[in-house]
């Protein structure tokens, strides 16, 4: 009788695991997020070929499947993968191999961490540099070549400013690109004093300059793309909009993604050129399983820390200059004419209140009231109050990095004063035009943390809790608009939220799960938030073996 009990409790225990779906991989015992419509959380889920296909309690999925690949998350916070809404990825990777100029105090910082530079990397034939920021220097006034000349007389030397939209270049590298004093650049501008070259070139004036660096290799491209995916990984970023590049590098990361040594999940806007139409528009849109490219990112103007800004009434700081527009008004309009009878998505630079209005304008003429073709504003940072309507009128959308507002509230009332900067940063008056609204970084412009994205649209203070009670708190977001903004609105905002951005059944199984809470953490602990694990397509890409 024994034997018989043993042998129908191992006929019952052998059809209980049986009637269990096999899949490759279980994750259980967390607080997942599934970031929803409701805005849900779960204990589990299973993922197989990829993809998650159920979501539940632990016992809802223990209970069915099975996996030789499981995770117990021990209680921890587990969020759909992070999506940067708008990046430089490919200028964030070159810029790891680049003199890295973040937080100097003054021009002698620079040329100490030049000099370490070259002591590291011996033979360099350009310099090239990315971080300086004026605002850091005594008396806030643009620096000068003068040192770079005196040191560096037979070597190129060109510094990117923070945001990207100035350069110092040296002596060298402005006659290798032809600049002389008196030159004139539509919609850019050549420092000069006392009728010499000061080496500060604003916008289109950087062009000549960029268009003699010698292009990368296959390699070097290759080595910049794998530093940056790996960086990226670690913050629990899985997609990446990069913005603004042109269809030989767009190329490139096909090739890599396929010839499998790039994972990262990366949604495409090729820069306003006529070389990329022409690739592009013949054939339209571009999909593989990793890479989507479907929009094209125009610049209405500068930034406001250069004040290339367009602004509807002067600076502040600088009287009778009102920033100026990269392009032609017409140059605008004939775009978005052309991109209107496309499947192709139109992302415009607008920083001022007068770059903002002149795109608006322009949208709301081809677009013609609500939509779905998803046209964006790339920053939106100052918005005069009568313009805000013309977001919501077509469902323009406003794609925005929080950071830049904690990294601006030093010094932007001294750029427009205090009446203007009501409508800047002004994140919540934003959503509530569409009802979501994507969120992003712009690294390298800025830390590609988007714990600092989290706290600077929840909190707006800096690290260290500045300014007490936070900035312009009004236009705040909430923790669950917060993390909507840095998963599935942002995935919206690229046409990819039926495929990734929540963790649901049916999508992609990318997630990450972190050693604290964001729904609950407070500014300290979310910004010392560390990444236990990032998973994109069900495997892990980051975290310990």
């Amino acid at each position: 009788m024994k034997n018989i009990a043993s042998a129908v409790l191992a006929v019952i225990l052998f059809t209980a695991c049986s009637s269990k779906k096999t899949v490759d991989l279980i994750v259980y015992n967390g607080q997942v997020y599934t970031v929803d419509s409701a805005f849900s959380t779960v204990a589990a889920f299973a993922v197989k070929d990829g993809k998650i296909i159920a979501t539940g309690s632990n016992n809802d999925i223990l209970e069915n499947y099975t996996a030789a690949d499981t995770v117990n998350a021990n209680g921890q916070a587990v969020y759909p993968g992070f999506n940067d809404a708008h990046s430089h990825f490919i200028g964030y990777g070159e810029s790891l191999y680049a003199v890295d100029l973040f937080d100097c105090k003054n021009m002698d910082e620079v040329i100490s961490r030049i000099q370490k530079f070259i002591q590291a990397n011996p033979g360099e034939v350009w310099i090239r540099g990315h971080g300086w920021d004026q605002n850091k220097f005594p008396g806030k006034a643009f620096p000068t070549n003068e040192q770079l000349n005196k040191l560096f007389p037979n070597t190129p030397v060109l510094l990117e400013r923070i945001d990207g939209h100035a350069i110092l270049a040296n002596a060298k590298a402005l006659e290798i690109a032809g600049i002389k004093p008196g030159q004139t650049i539509s919609g850019g501008s050549i420092e000069t004093k006392n009728g010499a070259l000061t080496g500060v070139l604003i916008d289109n004036a950087m062009n000549p300059v960029y268009g003699k660096v010698p292009a990368p290799s296959k390699e070097q491209f290759q080595k910049w793309l794998q530093s940056a995916q790996q960086n990226c990984f670690a913050q629990g970023l899985t997609t990446v909009s990069d913005c603004g590049i042109n269809y030989v590098a767009a190329n490139m990361i096909d090739t890599l993604q396929k010839e499998g040594r790039l994972d990262m999940r990366m949604y495409v806007l090729l820069s306003d050129d006529k070389q990329n139409y022409d690739a592009y528009l013949p054939k339209g849109p571009y999909k593989t399983d990793k890479l989507f490219i479907k929009g094209f990112k125009l610049y209405a103007d500068g930034a406001l820390g250069s004040r290339g800004a367009c602004l509807l009434h002067p600076y502040n700081d600088k009287p009778g200059w009102y920033g100026f527009m990269i392009n032609s008004a017409a140059h605008y309009d004939s775009v978005a004419s052309l991109l209107s009878k496309t499947d192709f998505q139109v992302c415009t630079h607008a920083i001022g209140d007068s770059g903002n209005r002149e795109i608006l304008k322009i949208y709301n003429k081809y677009l013609q009231g609500k939509n779905d073709k998803r046209w964006r504003i790339e920053h939106a940072q100052i918005i005069n109050q009568a313009d805000f309507e013309l977001f919501g009128k077509t469902s323009v959308i406003p794609s925005v990095q929080p950071t830049h507002a904690t990294s601006d509230m030093y010094w932007a009332a001294d750029r427009i004063g205090t009446e203007r900067l009501k409508g800047g940063y002004a994140f919540k008056q934003l959503l509530q035009q569409n009802g979501w609204l994507p969120l992003g970084t712009d690294f390298p412009v800025e830390d590609i943390s988007p714990f600092k994205t989290f706290v600077a649209a929840v909190f707006r203070q800096d690290a260290t809790g500045f300014p007490a009670g936070g900035f312009q708190m009004e236009n705040a977001l909430s923790r669950e608009e917060a993390i909507r903004g840095m998963t599935i609105w942002a995935a919206k905002a690229e046409f990819l939220e039926k495929e990734i951005g929540s963790i649901e059944a049916g999508k992609k199984a990318d997630f990450v799960i972190l050693d604290k809470d964001l729904m609950k953490a407070n500014l300290a602990d979310a910004l010392n938030t560390k990444v236990i694990a990032t998973y994109i397509d069900g495997k892990k890409v980051y975290g310990s073996k």
